[in-house]
């Protein structure tokens, strides 16, 4: 009998334990904190933890502490959902209502845009230009630079993958340049993998050369696998790529909107025209279309085609038809 109420008045101090602990953590993660200053802005870093995250709070005075901000997260099961990025505070918040913020993502967006087929010239005045991003990278060479982001490569150029970058204030531009460097060289690594058989491409680098040239000759995702074949066809036979966009970069500023014939005859280390084989580099920054395009190319006995003038183009097995085609959709574009 007396074990049995000693039972109960344990049962019962721990039920009564248990109630306060339970209240006093609802009103811990309920009750406002007061905010250093209103309104109140910060950033979260991208690639932040939970304790990074909470040991920032609390150093900023938002939270009393750091370790009651974990166990929350931890006891809602949301400790990796925190999105990083520029947040305001305009009224007191409580832990809970801080945590939902947090994840919610309800940020002011810094974004930066690359676009498929730019250049890296074009990739660096976005950075430059954007009012969110420090230029730390200013003046420094494309090597310096490479270097900066540990990169192997020698040039700049396609190395960068084209996508929205989301970024907090006054984030450096050589982690932007980072980010976008180990997106590339994930997505290139992935596509090199599951390349098809025996194509005349000896490195991922090579692939990512030939996929910049076809996201200049074509903004029409069903052309690229073809694109791409003619491309490998002339590859395997020895056959020149003859393809306008590399001597265009090649010219670089003296290019003036006209392609002139003299130019295709002028030699330079990209003019596939009077030189066999791939350009020593890429010529812009491929997007995921045609970097899979490159090492995917389609099965075709074409060696040549020709742009209709509507995004589209035409394809040819010999220089005869390809002429004619020329002919047609060049009077087509005149008229």
């Amino acid at each position: 009998m007396l074990s049995l109420k000693r039972l109960f008045i344990f049962l019962f101090g721990f039920v009564f334990i248990a109630i306060l602990t339970l209240g006093w953590l609802y009103y811990h993660y309920h009750r406002n904190l007061p905010l250093p200053v209103v309104p109140y802005e910060f950033s979260i870093e991208p690639g932040s933890n939970l304790k990074q995250i909470s040991n920032q709070l609390a150093h900023e005075g938002i939270l009393p502490n750091n370790w009651s901000f974990i166990l929350l997260s931890r006891l809602l099961g949301k400790e990796s959902a925190i999105k990083a990025g520029d947040y305001r505070l305009t009224r007191e918040i409580s832990q809970i209502a801080l945590l939902e913020y947090l994840i919610k993502g309800d940020i002011r967006q810094n974004e930066v845009r690359f676009i498929e087929g730019w250049t890296f010239s074009q990739f660096m005045e976005a950075l430059y230009e954007h009012p969110n991003i420090q230029n730390t990278t200013l003046g420094l060479s494309e090597e310096e630079i490479l270097r900066l982001i540990g990169a192997s490569e020698n040039a700049a150029e396609g190395l960068f993958f084209p996508d929205t970058y989301y970024v907090i204030k006054n984030s450096k531009d050589v982690d932007v340049l980072q980010r976008a460097y180990r997106a590339m060289q994930k997505h290139l690594q992935e596509a090199w993998s599951m390349r098809g058989d025996s194509l005349p491409l000896e490195s991922p680098y090579e692939a990512l050369i030939l996929a910049s040239i076809i996201e200049k000759e074509t903004g029409l995702d069903s052309d690229r696998a073809e694109i791409a074949g003619v491309f490998i066809n002339r590859l395997r036979i020895g056959m020149r790529l003859q393809t306008d966009p590399t001597v265009i970069y090649g010219l670089g500023n003296q290019f003036d909107g006209n392609l002139r014939k003299i130019d295709l005859q002028t030699d330079h280390d990209y003019n596939t025209y009077t030189r066999s084989g791939l350009p020593p580099t890429p010529i812009a920054m491929p997007g995921l279309a045609s970097i899979y395009a490159a090492v995917n190319p389609a099965t075709t006995d074409s060696l040549y085609f020709v742009a209709k003038g509507n995004g589209e183009s035409i394809f040819s097995t010999n220089l005869a038809d390809h002429n004619r085609a020329v002919v047609k959709y060049q009077r087509q574009r005149k008229k």
